[in-house]
């Protein structure tokens, strides 16, 4: 049954916290203090003590067809962009869950809610599950660079339930996953493994793809990963034995969107189209600067992108939750193939858990304001039962 269509009110919040650091690690906003934009979207003449909370790393999804979608069946919404809206070249996974953490207190303190639902989107859901999990068991007392903050410390307020809506398993998975093996010297970009460079049409591996070529490509990945991990220790390890502990270090990571999934609609089969990915053209996107990990920092690279470092793993962190949670595909998603869904629905530790999808749906619902008001009629059913909404 389809849900009556509220008007919705948008509101500016500016979130404001207090925060020690040595140095600044975003352009904007002075040192000491953390300032957090958020947009607050409410249905006109529909009272509720509930509201979801998205947060997306890096931020920009105030204007995303399925905020406006959940507000619009009566649902209270706030996005909440990160101290590092539009840049992840020195982000920290810890401190964005601090500023997560930040938006849950003043939504229940200040504005009165009663019950707080985090709404994972895309990359948002593993930094929901992340700051779920230590805020109901808290561990990471430390970045993966052996700086604070100690998220022990923080008292973070557990959410009462978790929507994962388009979501990738982690930013270090999912990056590993897109990383250019074919990439041998990260001085010499140019200088590649023809045989892993799957946009040359000379590369005698082409799709459909072998397994023993999948194979060897996803250990080429890990291995890339690998070797910019060692260098990103060693020149940390040789900072700090000379004295110089804040010292940090700008770099470029190239060729960083190389999934087979993208060329080989096979591979994780749905309704994508093929050689396309929600960037564009992946053989372009590769080389281009919105490519992610494009410009990076050392502790940054360990926080959010080393495969084997960071701390903000949906994976792990999805099995120490124990509210409901909701997952949310989209068959036709062309940024999360199926496989990232249901290893996020499979790896719930909580038994209240389900999975659905959204036919022919794309990652943003972009063009598709049906499929956003599917998505949102969906959540809205799930709440209900819940008790999160009447």
């Amino acid at each position: 049954m389809s849900r009556p269509s509220y008007k919705t009110k948008r509101t500016p919040i500016l979130i404001v916290f207090e925060e020690k650091s040595p140095f600044k690690d975003t352009y904007a906003g002075e040192i000491g203090r953390v300032a957090l934009q958020a947009h607050w979207i409410t249905p006109v003449d529909k009272p509720s003590d509930t509201v979801t909370i998205f947060m997306h790393p890096t931020g920009g999804g105030s204007y995303l067809p399925m905020l406006n979608a959940l507000a619009k069946v009566g649902v209270h919404t706030v996005w909440c962009d990160s101290r590092y809206r539009g840049t992840d070249s020195a982000l920290i996974m810890e401190k964005v869950a601090i500023d997560l953490g930040a938006c849950v207190r003043e939504m229940k303190e200040r504005y009165g809610y009663k019950k707080v639902v985090l709404g994972g989107w895309s990359g948002g859901g593993s930094l929901s599950l992340f700051y779920q999990s230590e805020a109901e068991s808290p561990s990471v007392t430390q970045t993966p660079a052996g700086e604070p903050p100690n998220l022990t410390e923080q008292g973070f307020i557990a959410a009462d339930g978790i929507m994962l809506i388009a979501a990738h398993v982690a930013r270090h998975r999912t990056f590993t996953q897109w990383l250019d093996p074919s990439v041998i010297d990260e001085e010499h970009p140019e200088n590649r493994d023809p045989e892993l460079d799957i946009y040359n049409p000379d590369n005698p591996n082409q799709p459909p793809y072998s397994p023993e070529f999948l194979v060897r490509f996803e250990a080429a990945q890990i291995a890339r990963n690998r070797r910019i991990t060692r260098f990103v220790k060693d020149k940390l390890a040789e900072y700090r034995a000379a004295g110089e502990v804040n010292r940090e270090y700008a770099f470029v990571v190239h060729r960083t969107m190389a999934d087979p999934r993208w060329l080989d609609a096979s591979i994780d089969p749905n309704d994508r189209a093929p050689n396309w990915c929600f960037l564009g053209d992946p053989k372009i996107v590769n080389d281009s600067p919105v490519g992610l990990a494009r410009y990076c920092s050392l502790r940054s690279w360990l926080s959010q992108w080393s495969y084997d470092d960071a701390n903000a793993d949906g994976i792990r962190c999805a099995q120490k939750i124990t509210v409901p949670a909701l997952v949310v595909g989209n068959t036709a998603d062309d940024g999360i193939t199926p496989a990232h869904t249901h290893a996020l629905y499979d790896s719930v530790g909580n038994s209240d858990k389900e999975i659905h999808w959204i036919e022919g749906a794309n990652h943003y619902y972009f063009g598709q304001p049906d499929k956003a008001k599917e998505a949102a009629e969906l959540c809205y059913d799930w709440l209900a039962r819940h008790g999160f909404v009447d």
